[in-house]
């Protein structure tokens, strides 16, 4: 039976989700969490869609049979891929997904110029195109594919001349004399984010879909009244599908800079 005491579940294809878990912690510092990283298959944006969706599957519901009363998919390619049959499956769970934070980025003013940095399958999906032609009338929106990302967070190189040199080529057809706003669009990029500043400029906006996301869990708890009682100390279960990872997740955890 799902009480106020049963955890809140986050998955991710690896140690990108830990970027959204530290917005939940610091919201809702009394929750218990178990987050389940599954590095051992990451990176997902480069595989078919319904192999993303079972291995989706596979990690949610192992943390559901645990006794979750929330599930959130700290992984935006997870979340288009298999957001909405979980939801279907598990009607009675609030399920909370990452999509890119596209609109606060076009709605910042001026017409910006928006570059969504994202996996190739979360800027292939329909939802995706839907947001794009929702808000064309007020940016100029790119899609920017960078699935070498994944790879330098996942082997401890978010901040490294590695990923400087990555980015230097991922942005040199673009201007660095122009301002832009950049769409964060996979939960491992806002680890890059101090490389991102030194190769595109201090002056760049970073926009990141976590922050929302996890107001939205709280709501969802809130509304079914099993939020853990406030004062009360919560804990972090780390587990991976690589237990070599665990460590990183908890010095990411300790580390990340909101």
């Amino acid at each position: 039976m799902v009480t106020c005491e049963s955890p809140i579940a986050v998955i991710d294809s690896g140690v990108g989700g830990i970027s959204v878990l530290t917005r939940l912690w610091e919201i809702m510092p009394q929750e218990n969490y178990i987050y389940f990283g599954d590095s051992k298959n990451a990176p997902y944006g480069v595989r078919p869609t319904e192999e993303i969706k079972r291995l989706t599957f596979k990690s949610a519901e192992k943390l559901i049979e645990r006794g979750a009363k929330e599930l959130v998919i700290a992984c935006n390619t997870a979340t288009s891929a298999a957001a909405s049959e979980l939801r279907i499956k598990y009607p009675d769970l609030p399920i909370i997904g990452l999509e890119p934070a596209l609109k606060p980025a076009a709605l910042s003013g001026g017409h910006p110029t928006v570059i969504v940095m994202a996996t190739e399958l979360t800027l292939r999906e329909k939802k995706f195109a839907g947001l794009v032609e929702r808000f064309r009338d007020n940016a100029e929106i790119i899609g920017l594919p960078a699935p070498g990302i994944v790879e330098l967070v996942e082997t401890s190189r978010a901040d490294s001349p590695e990923m400087d040199e990555y980015l230097r080529k991922l942005f040199s057809p673009f201007d660095k004399e122009k301002e832009y706003c950049i769409v964060l669009g996979c939960t491992h990029f806002p680890f890059a984010k101090r490389s991102i500043r030194r190769v595109m400029g201090e002056n760049v906006k970073l926009f990141d879909g976590a922050p929302g996301a996890a107001r939205y869990a709280k709501k969802q708890l809130e509304e079914r009244g099993l939020l853990r009682p406030d004062g009360q100390p919560g804990s972090i279960r780390f587990e991976n599908s690589d237990e070599n990872s665990i460590p990183l997740l908890k010095s990411l955890f300790e580390s990340y800079e909101l």
